[in-house]
């Protein structure tokens, strides 16, 4: 008694001399009604984003962690593509890789055929996952670790006031495993990880803004073993107004079929149109297969106009961390989380006081953005010039026929670094770039026009 006398006693006298002194004060654990109470870390979304995040604070044994998840064996719309340096990066088990690409195809408009992949070592390879085995590992090994998950739509969140630097956050939810007529229930958090994708709940309620968004289109084509072995380390890209007026068609290989699918953001409404024709375009290669599973999903076009408020953060697609040009966004995701998680934990210092904006920023925001913000940057450039019409995206397939190309390309993707250190090459490659355009167009069929004004006055 004499101690929790002893402690009101401070906690007073220091509320009293911050107001006395005008002087700002950290919110610490005095601020709580009970010293043994835990400050309550809740990330919203049980994707590769939410499930990094999570894992990073269930080890912190000083802070209490929830997840929420609507739908615990979620498959999302995904090429399910993953860089080699996520498998080390992340300590991913080769269980979850249902393929290992090393040879790739790009298909021009005119339908021109590019093999790339030579450039590639023996121990290198792109990774193929289904969302559903790849997130649901990541989720567990983070419940492994001490984070309590919780199946539940999150409906809404009241926050604090952007001055109100300890009042919790209240969490309104639907648990989607006690039945439908299961009550509406709330939970107090003192900080808050958004990893709840294009749709974000969490987003809505710090007003994060808008942003562009892609609709995503896959289909699941069971195949012959015939057909399925020509895709047994092959991926296929087709670019052209056909499948897509800003983005490619492809066809994936997973564990024992093929992912065939699109996305636009110009063109929405057509979005069933450009997966027909993308099918088309494989032809024989997954002709007769039967679709097991359609999806389709929104992607994020861009960065979030606000990715941060207070204690509430953004992560994944939630963000916006999808690339342009070619639709990345899982290690993104993973990274993000992961990098946010890491934020919190070093701010609230063994769970002895609260993270503000400033501490995310810094260590958060900030450090992404720095490592990531050129690759965001290199790819908005190359979809804005050979994503925008049909002899451009020839042209993109004629420079993918060189190994400098290839080289840096798959650099790039495979260890996440901006690649090209070599002045006399990228000097021919800027030479080679415009001989390309120039057969481009020469070759490339003119786009179809297309009306759509509704869907362009809802762009940004």
């Amino acid at each position: 008694m004499q101690f929790y006398l002893s402690l009101l006693t401070l906690s007073t006298a220091t509320a009293y001399l911050g107001a006395r002194t005008n002087l700002p004060m950290t919110p610490t654990r005095s601020a709580r009604c009970s010293v043994e109470m835990k400050y309550k870390v809740a990330v919203i979304g049980g994707g590769p984003s939410g499930a990094c995040a999570a894992e990073i604070l269930a080890q912190e044994p000083n802070i209490e962690t929830v997840l929420f998840e609507r739908k615990m064996d979620n498959a999302k719309p995904c090429g399910g593509a993953i860089p080699l340096c996520m498998v080390e990066e992340f300590d991913l088990p080769m269980s979850i890789i249902d393929r290992k690409v090393r040879k790739m195809k790009m298909i021009s408009p005119t339908n021109r055929e590019v093999d790339i992949g030579s450039t590639l070592k023996d121990d290198e390879w792109i990774g193929m996952c289904r969302r559903e085995i790849m997130d649901g590992y990541l989720r567990n090994r983070a419940i492994e670790y001490g984070c309590k998950p919780i199946n539940a739509l999150v409906t809404k969140i009241d926050c604090p006031t952007d001055d109100d630097m300890t009042s919790p956050y209240v969490i309104h939810y639907s648990p989607n495993d006690e039945g439908r007529k299961a009550a509406t229930k709330t939970m107090e958090v003192d900080v808050i990880i958004g990893a709840d994708g294009a749709n974000s709940r969490v987003a809505k309620a710090i007003d994060a803004g808008e942003y562009n968004f892609a609709i995503a289109f896959q289909e699941r084509i069971k195949i012959s073993d015939e057909q399925m072995a020509f895709y047994e380390e092959m991926a296929e890209m087709y670019v052209g107004d056909d499948v897509s007026p800003d983005f490619y068609g492809w066809v994936f290989p997973k564990y024992d079929h093929v992912g065939v699918g699109t996305g636009t953001v110009l063109n929405r409404p057509a979005i069933k149109e450009y997966q027909d024709a993308t099918r088309a375009r494989a032809g024989k290669k997954i002709e007769g297969g039967e679709i097991i599973k359609v999806e389709a999903h929104p992607i994020p076009e861009h960065y979030r106009p606000r990715r941060i408020r207070n204690r509430a953060m953004l992560v994944g697609d939630a963000a916006g961390y999808v690339t342009k040009c070619s639709g990345e966004g899982i290690y993104f995701a993973a990274k993000s989380g992961r990098m946010a998680g890491e934020a919190v934990v070093k701010a609230m210092a063994g769970g002895s006081r609260l993270p503000t904006q400033d501490d995310i920023n810094k260590n958060y925001i900030k450090p992404y953005d720095a490592l990531y913000g050129p690759t965001y940057t290199v790819l908005d450039i190359l979809q804005k010039v050979f994503y925008s019409s049909n002899p451009a995206r020839e042209a993109f397939v004629d420079m993918c026929e060189s190994k400098y190309v290839q080289q840096v390309t798959f650099d790039s993707y495979l260890y996440k670094k901006v690649q090209g250190t070599n002045p006399v090459e990228d000097i021919k490659l800027l030479f080679g770039t415009i001989g390309s355009l120039f057969r481009g167009n020469a070759l490339a069929p003119a786009d179809k026009e297309f009306s759509n004004p509704v869907e362009s006055l809802k762009r940004l």
